[in-house]
């Protein structure tokens, strides 16, 4: 257990940052989802999605090389 006050902080911000952070990323894997299946509802429009992985990048959540395969991928599957 931590045993200075900025240590313990710096836990719990990283608990904080580590939970929004799943959460987006759960949120873009389901908007691929979405975008990817041939079911007839509607999803979110493929700029937005490729934003939101843009995004993901910045942050460090995904690996450029990962972002830019989904990126392609998504752009094959709209075409």
């Amino acid at each position: 257990m931590a045993n200075h006050k900025s240590t313990k902080k710096r836990i719990r911000s990283n608990q904080t940052k580590n939970e929004g952070n799943k959460y987006f990323h759960k949120t873009v894997r389901n908007a691929l989802r979405s975008a990817f299946s041939d079911s007839p509802k509607e999803g979110l429009e493929k700029n937005k999605i490729v934003s939101m992985i843009d995004k993901l990048e910045k942050k460090n959540i995904i690996h450029k090389n990962k972002a830019a395969r989904l990126k392609s991928k998504l752009m094959k599957k709209s075409s």
